[in-house]
């Protein structure tokens, strides 16, 4: 039998649970947003064949992965293949290709009941938003999401014991059991910086263990801000991408572009923060109370066990305000009031940090003639075309990073993202190893883009920081 009518019968004999098994099996190997939209088979199976781990004469992940999910019937009718040949297989060292970590998590799965997942939902319920929380949500849905949110990992089992242990003590045991075979092996962060859900990402951070500088004099004479929290805080990132619905109703936003490039921008922060130790949050295509929704809900859980909140909005705008992807708008100064301290009280005396990839305005930048040694594409750069007397609190403790200053545009390459977000990112991978601090590192980004032009007319950008901060901010990497 051919690969392809082997891979067709295969689908045949396969639910929709199992499909679902499968996926998170391949968690390791296939980024989980080129996974979720999966939901036949047979599209499962072109993935696993564009990553090369599905052709003809290396059938060895397949059978893998039905051994995985029991399927001994298929293995047996269609590919040759019996359980203890596949026991045999796997306990050759190197030969298994699904981490003994997803195993694990997808035994557990498999013994929980429903009165158990209606427990891991309860005692979630303040680390995850109840609308992620959908009754219909399996348990591995529940385990991807934990893993996004940074309470999960190969070496973060800390909640889940918690779980299971108030669910059935016996799924300590699986636990416990993998725990030692792996070791009890320590994961870099380097390591933790270059994989994110089994994904390799770009740039990896230079660095296993941090010097001690970084928790020295200053941080003990009370000059800089305490960072010692793992995770450091919660890092949201709106990400608005598709604007149809504001086009379609309203109007004056009928010529409202969607915004091409932001995923890279987004991508970027996911793992630049992640690296730092911050529990990344991600939001895609918010309206403005979606947006306005999801930091009261910050605002109102507790921060006490953290030492900074961070959150990233990648959207279009006006003068003082964000556009929700309907088309309304949400004020600067509202948003970052939320965290004000007699709203959010655990985070007062600490930093909140926002960055807002937006234009405050139309106005260009006139560039004044310099020599290059590169040349901008005029045709990949779009604007996001975003400035009111304030734009955070007169608290302290707040920082504010803007893609430009008042009333003038921000550039977005359409393949490369926008160029502050991008500048941003590298100069905190290469800079917080270093020991530098946030504004002396958002100086260094200003220098950055300010190089930059656009067009035959070389417009400019030049970023905005605004802040109350009272002390040095500082990202240790120990």
């Amino acid at each position: 039998m051919d690969l392809s009518s082997c891979l067709y019968k295969i689908r045949d004999q396969l639910d929709s649970y199992e499909l679902a098994s499968l996926k998170f099996l391949s968690l390791d190997h296939i980024p989980q947003r080129k996974l979720e939209p999966i939901q036949d088979t047979l599209m499962f199976f072109q993935r696993l064949q564009e990553k090369k781990m599905l052709e003809e004469g290396n059938l060895s992940f397949l059978k893998e992965l039905l051994f995985r999910i029991h399927r001994l019937d298929l293995l047996n009718s269609l590919l040759a293949t019996n359980k203890k040949e596949m026991e045999d297989e796997l306990k050759i060292p190197g030969r298994a290709q699904i981490s003994a970590y997803r195993v694990m998590l997808f035994q557990i799965s498999e013994d929980v009941s429903q009165d158990g997942l209606k427990t891991f939902k309860f005692f979630l319920s303040k680390e995850i938003p109840k609308c992620k929380l959908e009754d219909n949500m399996s348990l591995l849905d529940i385990f991807t999401e934990m893993e996004k949110r940074m309470i999960l990992g190969e070496k973060n089992l800390d909640t889940l014991k918690k779980i299971c242990d108030q669910i059935d003590k016996n799924l300590l045991v699986k636990i416990h059991d993998y725990e030692d075979s792996s070791g009890g092996r320590r994961m870099t962060l380097e390591t933790l910086g270059t994989y994110t859900n089994g994904e390799q990402t770009y740039g990896v951070l230079a660095m296993l263990d941090c010097p001690g500088e970084q928790d020295s004099k200053e941080q003990i004479s009370g000059e800089v801000y305490q960072m010692k929290s793992k995770p450091r805080g919660y890092c949201l990132i709106f990400n608005n991408h598709d604007f149809s619905m504001a086009r379609k109703k309203i109007p004056k936003h009928r010529n409202m572009k969607d915004r091409k490039g932001t995923e890279v921008d987004a991508e970027a922060l996911n793992t630049t923060f992640t690296r730092l130790h911050f529990e990344v949050i991600r939001y895609n295509d918010s309206t403005a109370k979606e947006i306005c929704d999801a930091l009261e809900y910050y605002q109102n859980i507790d921060h006490i066990g953290r030492d900074c909140f961070v959150c990233c909005i990648l959207s279009h705008g006006d003068k003082g305000i964000i556009y929700g992807t309907d088309g309304q708008e949400a004020r600067i100064y509202d948003l970052t009031s939320y965290f004000i301290g007699s709203k959010c009280p655990s985070l007062v005396g600490k930093p909140k940090v926002f960055f807002i990839q937006a234009c405050q305005g139309d106005k260009y930048h006139k560039g004044v003639p310099v020599e290059t040694d590169s040349e901008q594409q005029e045709a990949y750069l779009e604007m996001d075309s975003l400035s009111p007397k304030r734009y955070v609190p007169d608290e302290a403790d707040f920082l504010l990073g803007m893609a430009t200053v008042n009333n003038y545009v921000s550039f977005r390459n359409l393949l490369e993202g926008t160029w502050y977000i991008q500048s941003l990112c590298k100069s905190l991978e290469e800079r917080c190893p270093l020991g530098e601090d946030i504004l002396t590192i958002l100086t260094k980004v200003n220098y950055q883009v300010s190089k930059k032009d656009a067009g035959e007319k070389k417009e400019k950008q030049m970023p905005q920081p605004t802040f109350t901060l009272t002390k040095k901010l500082l990202f240790p990497l120990d």
